[in-house]
């Protein structure tokens, strides 16, 4: 069985790592391991690029566009890699790419304008939009693509320069994107770094850098957030979820079950809006629990090159790691298995999809962010009673409700503690809407005319009134 530790294959350069194929657990390629002290060149260049870039805002919108081509017309072999390496079905990492020419169009044609300004006085006041300068994007292995595009896209369209950095676990992707991107933008626009750490924190911390935003645990995320503090650098942190979706009593339970499987499994549960708990009522409990273990129990679970795979591995060893042991944990705590409950045998990083019931509602599964293909099903009595079990959490980044009477699942979506809420479905953004969560699920927002804003200044100008 693979341990997960990389092997370095024989040939292989030095100042590089080994990237991991998780559906083998056997190393298939390498990166570079850039040093943080390179850092000092790569800001420098994006901030000598910054002072050309930020200054013509028709040739970005032509350069966005071109860029948004270019990576659709690379989308099958920028889809082959970013399957290998993060092991997600070919199907969602063509959706992933498709997602990044979208989001690069979606921004290209979006200008901050200037906006007037009046309170009675004889003063014509007017603000205008300033970009920050180099930011640095650091994103995890989940969605390498789509979580670096939500990322540069704003911050290019608005006239910054991005040192981006990918998870040491997906990196080749990344680089991948940021070679086919360089045909459309200038030199020193985008650049790409891969390393372990401490490059990240580094990156995180350099004073040249203006704006950090960054997507992962909260843990980490108060590290980004210290290190920017340093040079005073504006950040923005998305940092996780343990979404619940409360069922309500008039819920049809055969119509919703494939959108609230999907919701909780698709990414092998890798996704940080999904459905990490289900509140069910009493009375529906296990007719809930049946139908979603069904579903699990035939999922077709594979590689993700695999056409017929529905479901591939978790991305790396010590993700599934903490999937095992929160798993067992629940078991041994007196939840049982309706589904799944165990690593699949033979090579690679696989999980059969596990659906719990009679979990306690202190277990880890629970409180936590199992961030895997475990899903915890828990029974109320009544809707307070759910609502508050719903709210019970640090984090606040999605929720949903599911139910009949669409005017009552809207009261209920009223009452949850959470950036986002979705009724009788979940996890689905539109590129123009704002994201954002609250208590410890991050600072900022992001998505829509809101990235833009968060990637500029406010610059007031004050002149008389014409006499």
């Amino acid at each position: 069985m693979p341990t997960g530790r990389p092997r370095r294959r024989p040939g292989s350069r030095t100042g590089c790592f080994a990237v991991l194929d998780p559906a083998t657990g056997e190393v298939f390629d390498e990166a570079p391991d850039q040093r943080p002290k390179a850092l000092d060149a790569v800001v420098e260049r994006a901030h000598a690029s910054w002072r050309g870039w930020r200054a013509d805002a028709p040739a970005r919108t032509a350069a966005l566009l071109a860029a948004a081509d270019a990576a659709e017309a690379a989308g099958a072999d920028l889809a082959t890699l970013l399957t290998r390496e993060q092991g997600k079905p070919l199907s969602e990492s063509h959706a992933e790419v498709a997602r990044v020419a979208a989001r690069l169009r979606y921004f290209a044609t979006l200008h901050p304008g200037p906006q007037p300004l009046t309170d009675g006085r004889p003063v014509r006041s007017e603000v205008r939009w300033r970009p920050l300068g180099p930011v640095a994007a650091i994103v995890p292995w989940n969605f390498p693509l789509q979580l670096a595009s939500a990322k540069f896209a704003p911050a290019l369209a608005a006239g910054n320069t991005v040192v981006l950095k990918p998870s040491p676990f997906t990196p080749l992707a990344t680089r991948m994107l940021g070679s086919v991107l360089s045909a459309a933008l200038p030199e020193g626009v985008l650049t790409i770094v891969t390393g372990r750490e401490p490059l990240g924190a580094r990156l995180a911390s350099h004073p040249g850098v203006r704006h950090v935003t960054f997507t992962g645990s909260v843990r980490t995320g108060r590290t980004v957030a210290a290190g920017a503090a340093a040079s005073l650098a504006r950040v923005t942190l998305e940092l996780g979820g343990n979404d619940a979706a409360v069922l309500l009593d008039d819920v049809d339970v055969e119509r919703i079950a494939d959108r609230l499987f999907w919701a909780a499994f698709r990414n092998c549960g890798q996704v940080c809006v999904a459905v990490k708990r289900v509140y069910a009522p009493a009375r529906l409990h296990s007719q809930v629990v049946e139908a979603l273990a069904h579903r699990a129990r035939t999922a077709v679970v594979g590689s993700g090159l695999d056409p017929l795979s529905q479901l591939g591995p978790v991305n790396n060893a010590p993700q599934l790691a903490r999937v095992e042991r929160c798993t067992a944990r629940a078991l041994a705590d007196g939840a049982r298995a309706a589904a799944g409950g165990h690593r699949l045998d033979g090579p690679g990083y696989f999980f059969a999809p596990t659906v719990l019931t009679d979990v306690p509602p202190g277990s880890p599964v629970v409180t936590g962010e199992q961030f895997g293909p475990v899903l915890p099903v828990l029974p109320y009595e009544s809707l307070d009673e759910a609502v508050e079990a719903a709210n019970a959490t640090g984090y606040g980044l999605g929720g949903s409700v599911w139910g009949t009477d669409l005017d009552r699942a809207g009261a209920v979506a009223d009452r949850l503690e959470c950036g986002t809420v979705w009724i009788n479905h979940h996890g689905e953004l539109s590129l123009a809407q704002p994201f954002a969560g609250t208590k410890e699920s991050g600072v900022g927002v992001a998505g829509g005319p809101w990235s833009l804003y968060g990637n500029l200044r406010p610059f007031v100008v004050h002149r008389p009134e014409e006499a």
